[in-house]
């Protein structure tokens, strides 16, 4: 997806110069009021801007308030088919709306991937994807086969009785970004891939079991349970950190009260 990135301040411009280096081919584009070292393209107008780029990239990513990323929008959008993916991005980089075009455009896939980038909160409000309220933690060996991580995580729907389709999200630990196995397991479940920051991982006050080895291998005291827990708001285990043909799987449901 061809992506620009929109900044209208000097923190965005920092939140931006992070995106650029994990969206290849993305372009910067900056406020010529925004004092930055940030390398990216100058403009001037907000309005001018966002009508030169609506039919010119098919992601756009504003880091600005949602009020003017709405104003600059409204007269240039048509068709949910048509329109290209928008998401919003605070300047701090704590969330990833995702605007326009969500389910058709790909802008929920987008907020996630900028999620991960940033180690932010992927907002997504489409009707069909908030029904979703299973979230499926993961922990594999490197190299693992995404066949193999499939067939671990239907296996873990079956033993709690829970439909595929319930499923929002793959979740794991961001140093298994590199993990092409979990990115091809995810896109073959149909699901985006969540990356929890290691530094949530570690400060997270939720009751889940602690393993030495996992501890020993990427100094994290677990990763599937975390993991799972964590992508959600309210979640609960409905299945604990339980090992498939060597992939360690967790189910976690959200909306619960509280968790257990």
């Amino acid at each position: 997806m061809k992506v620009a990135l929109i900044a209208l301040s000097s923190a965005g411009a920092r939140t931006a110069e992070i995106l650029v280096e994990g969206l290849p081919g993305a372009t910067i584009y900056l406020h010529e009021k925004v004092p930055s070292r940030v390398v990216g393209i100058r403009f001037a107008s907000l309005m001018d801007l966002t009508r030169d780029l609506f039919r010119r990239y098919r992601g756009l990513v504003y880091i600005a308030p949602c009020g003017a990323v709405v104003r600059g929008l409204a007269p240039n959008v048509r068709d949910k088919r048509e329109d290209p993916a928008v998401v919003v991005v605070d300047a701090g980089g704590r969330f990833a709306v995702s605007l326009l075009s969500g389910h058709e455009g790909g802008a929920n896939e987008l907020s996630v991937t900028v999620a991960n980038l940033l180690g932010a909160e992927p907002v997504i409000t489409t009707t069909s994807e908030s029904l979703k309220d299973v979230i499926v933690g993961v922990g594999c060996r490197r190299g693992t086969a995404a066949e193999r991580i499939v067939g671990a995580v239907a296996e873990a729907l079956a033993t709690v009785s829970t439909d595929p389709s319930r499923v929002r999200l793959l979740a794991s630990a961001d140093i298994k970004a590199g993990e092409r196995g979990l990115w091809i397991a995810a896109r073959t479940l149909g699901v985006p891939l969540r990356l929890i920051p290691s530094r949530d991982i570690r400060a997270a006050a939720l009751p889940f079991r602690h393993s030495e080895f996992v501890k020993d291998k990427v100094d994290l005291p677990a990763v599937a349970e975390p993991a799972a827990l964590l992508a959600g708001r309210r979640t609960r285990l409905l299945l604990p950190k339980t090992v498939y043909n060597g992939v360690a799987i967790a189910v976690a449901k959200e909306n619960c009260t509280s968790s257990v």
